[in-house]
């Protein structure tokens, strides 16, 4: 299904750039959509907290169908979720997430923005959220998205005035989108931002409300709409051959991570904004941009730009844009001379694009491979092609390193000119990874040093080559990243940014290795060249009471993006301890500390992230009973690695391989987190399982959402899941059956075992279940009842049947001690018995 819908958005939107920097190859009618937008001079900001939380069908009609320029302020990346495609999390995830977004508004046609705030996992009151984000940085980063963006309307996703009812990072993000409203136009408010921007006051605030905000359809439909707009947000668009519900349901399925990959929808439907703030609409105008120039007049200068543009857009020539160009260079000339930076500047931008399209220019630098290190010469293919009868001149070429080299070549209609050149990459170039990765933030914040990039997507690429043209005699320059296109013969071509990465780069498979008694183990630390004949030494930073062995080896790579792996011995204390190992490369006395990681997936363009490369060693007091275990997997978590870490072994199990013959060779069944929202067939297993456990084996459930099961048979007897979860991950944790085995063999649980948890203590508790059921725990939240649901054990025939909601898939690769030896518990259970019945017996 996934590459179905990739197939179609192809098709739909040639232009889109699926792999990396794929030159445009737009259509006449977007050439013309262009021009429209192009002469719409007003902006739309949509404000929420996560990639998934924007309402596309809204941005896609400001877009598409207003022709306003349109962006999206995400406040976070979406760090804090789960990841249904693939094992990332947290710095990974929201790398993919950021991906994602940006996938979205290639088809909506709006632009992506973010603050530093990190996405720290669910919260429950705005209070927490501002708390552990930083308010006032978060803050200040909405006043510079306004002052830098410039809306004219801004519209929350979601209720300023509802604290506590959903999400904190949902209200915290309406709450700080109304007070950076009046801030943004303030000069005593965050001035040093005034340095790179001016001040702003957008125009109107709106809620974009609906019936999900009141309870129901019925109360939405009783309620008052007198300061309410709505609009038909079904629009269909001829020159796209489909809907706006259609385009924006395409939008939204680029968010796969996630799971939203969906049906597209059709016909009308109405969309709602209420008034918050700014200046009032008239009574009777449904026009949110009432009272507002949106017109070339808007900007000193502008009328003349107008005249010409607009006749463009009326006589559009559909069979031969080209013809255009030479009023469109007329109009360029002009729009240098505008005093009004921003819209000098943005509809530049725009022009020069509409300009490119109309020629079918075709510019391209493609480099020799896909990546470097610093202090080396690169080749760059170079091809400039003119697809119109317009006199063009590629006059010379220029590179960030500086370098110019002139050409003076005319492209003729269709004549393709190609050569090769050389492009330094100088130490001063920073490596290619995500900026707000560099440097270590807090658990709410990313840490960004570099004020002109707050708020940007992505890192902007460094290595561009300008063609430096002449357009009917009018100096003017294109500017186009160097990639690499390259070719598979099962793939055709391709696209991928280029990089530049480290000398070298070290990791361990592991992050995070298990030491279930005093036993050495040997880890496999692997170094990889990022240029040819590498040759250096490598060694591990460890914590005192440990030993590493040996203390030094030696590198000796042949090829770039070859492997070295070593063998070192860890020896860990006698007691109890925890600490981290972290692998440094030493190569011509610079040291290399970092893992070079590879995200690649078909929807989103090839991305390279550096991250300290460490991993957590742990001393364990474990004990355990019971050696084979079957995993179910589900949406993607490292328990069954981290099981096989204390020792057991592990065999995940595919639904077609449940049956009571393969099950038989195992002590315990473990089915992974969400397995039963996201596995279909699972719900045809359920009664072997259950006869599994009545025949004495042992089944652990995770968490599940309540949301979209695929059977409400979850468990033998009666067991109900709620939205009941815990986000203190230091909540307090009452033993409601201090002396059940789970708490008590074969290691004994203390409050010890609860320190240390990261991000919540859990999800989905259920709230209802049979008398058959034992709770052992009970944990709430400041404020809130007790939630006794959080693990659950029933006596099944000879076996036992657990449900648990506690965030283990969190808490292992955290390596958190405690969580290992509870669910080692989980997995003894009934194996105290066992050892009494025996010694019976004998």
């Amino acid at each position: 299904m996934q590459r179905i819908v990739l197939y179609f958005i192809t098709l739909l939107f040639p232009f889109t750039q699926i792999q990396a920097q794929k030159p445009k190859t737009p259509a006449s009618s977007q050439i013309y959509e262009s021009i429209q937008k192009l002469n719409f001079l007003g902006t739309v900001l949509y404000i929420a907290a996560h990639p998934d939380d924007e309402n596309t069908r809204l941005i896609s009609y400001m877009s598409n169908h207003v022709k306003a320029r349109t962006g999206y302020l995400a406040l976070t990346r979406g760090d804090g979720g789960q990841n249904l495609i693939g094992p990332e999390i947290r710095e990974l995830l929201g790398v993919i997430r950021t991906q994602e977004l940006l996938a979205a508004r290639r088809i909506d046609g709006g632009e992506q923005f973010f603050s530093r705030a990190n996405d720290f996992g669910y919260s429950k009151h705005p209070d927490e959220t501002l708390a552990i984000w930083n308010k006032d940085k978060v803050l200040s980063d909405v006043v510079l998205a306004i002052r830098q963006f410039k809306p004219d309307i801004i519209i929350n996703r979601f209720d300023h005035r509802s604290p506590g009812t959903t999400h904190g990072h949902h209200t915290s993000s309406a709450m700080l989108s109304f007070e950076a409203f009046d801030l943004a136009n303030q000069k005593l408010a965050y001035p040093n931002q005034l340095k790179q921007t001016d001040l702003w006051q957008p125009k109107r605030l709106f809620f974009n409300t609906s019936y999900w905000f009141y309870g129901s359809q019925e109360k939405f439909d009783a309620a008052d709409k007198s300061n309410m707009l709505s609009f038909d947000i079904g629009t269909y668009y001829p020159l796209k051959g489909m809907s706006n519900n259609e385009l924006a349901s395409l939008a939204s399925s680029q968010h796969l991570c996630q799971g939203f990959g969906r049906l597209s929808q059709r016909g009308s439907q109405k969309e709602y904004i209420e008034f918050l703030k700014g200046e009032p609409l008239t009574n009777n105008n449904d026009d949110f941009f009432a009272g507002i120039d949106t017109s070339w007049n808007r900007v000193k200068g502008g009328k003349a730009i107008g005249e010409i543009l607009y006749k463009v857009e009326n006589n559009f020539d559909f069979t031969n844009p080209s013809v255009h160009i030479p009023q469109l260079m007329e109009a360029y000339k002009l729009l240098q001379n505008i005093e009004d930076d921003y819209w000098r500047i943005q509809k530049t931008k725009e022009l020069k694009s509409i300009i490119e399209m109309c020629a079918g220019l075709y510019l391209e630098a493609s480099a020799e491979r896909p990546s470097t290190t610093l202090n080396q010469t690169i080749k760059v293919n170079i091809e400039a092609l003119n697809r119109s009868n317009q006199n063009i001149t590629l006059e010379s070429i220029s590179q960030g390193d500086g370098k110019s080299i002139s050409k003076n070549v005319d492209l003729k209609n269709n004549t393709s000119e190609k050569f090769k050149t050389d492009y330094y990459i100088s130490t001063e170039e920073t490596y290619t990874s995500p900026y707000w990765l560099d440097k270590k933030g807090t658990l709410g914040m990313y840490r960004v040093d570099n004020q002109a990039l707050i708020g940007k997507p992505e890192t902007p690429r460094a290595i561009v080559v300008n063609f430096n043209l002449k357009i009917d005699n009018t100096p003017i320059t294109l500017s186009k990243p160097v990639i690499y296109r390259y070719a598979k013969p099962d793939k055709g071509e391709l696209y991928r940014p280029f990089e530049i990465i480290p000398e070298a780069s070290a990791k361990i498979s592991e992050k995070v290795i298990i030491f279930e008694n005093d036993k050495q183990k040997d880890i496999e630390v692997i170094v990889k060249a990022g240029h040819d004949n590498l040759e250096g030494y490598v060694t591990l930073k460890h914590p005192k009471d440990w030993k590493v062995y040996p203390e030094k080896q030696k590198i000796n790579i042949t090829n770039k993006g070859e492997e070295q792996t070593f063998l070192f011995t860890i020896i860990p204390p006698e007691n109890q301890s925890e600490g981290n190992i972290s692998p440094i490369v030493n190569v011509n006395d610079t040291d290399y500390t970092k893992e070079l990681i590879e995200i690649n997936y078909e929807h989103i363009p090839f991305q390279t992230v550096l991250l300290p490369s460490e991993s957590k060693v742990v001393r364990l007091d474990i004990k355990k009973k019971g050696e084979n275990i079957a995993y179910i997997q589900g949406a993607g978590d490292v328990v069954p690695e981290s099981l096989q870490q204390i020792g057991y072994n592990v065999r995940v199990l595919k639904t077609e391989d449940i049956n009571a013959e393969t099950l038989s060779r195992f002590d315990a069944v473990v089915v992974g987190i969400r397995a039963y929202n996201i596995v279909e067939d699972l719900k045809f297993k359920q009664q072997i399982l259950f006869d599994f456990v009545k025949q004495g084996g042992n089944m652990i459930v995770q968490y599940n959402t309540n949301h979209r099961l695929k059977t409400n048979e979850l468990a033998p007897y009666n067991l109900k899941l709620s939205r009941d979860r815990v986000t203190d991950e230091n909540a307090e944790v009452t033993f409601l059956n201090p002396e059940h085995s789970l708490l008590n063999y074969p290691n004994k649980i203390t409050q010890q075992d609860f320190e240390g948890w990261t991000q919540e203590r859990g999800l989905y508790f259920p709230n209802e279940w049979s008398s058959e059921f034992t709770p052992i725990l009970s944990i709430h939240d400041k404020g809130e009842t007790p939630k006794d649901g959080s693990l659950l054990v029933t006596k099944y025939g000879k076996g036992h049947y657990i449900y648990t909601g506690l965030s283990f898939f969190r808490e292992f690769p955290a390596g958190v001690s405690g969580a290992y030896r509870l669910f080692a518990n989980m997995l003894s259970i009934g194996k105290e018995d066992l050892k009494l019945e025996a010694k019976l017996n004998d």
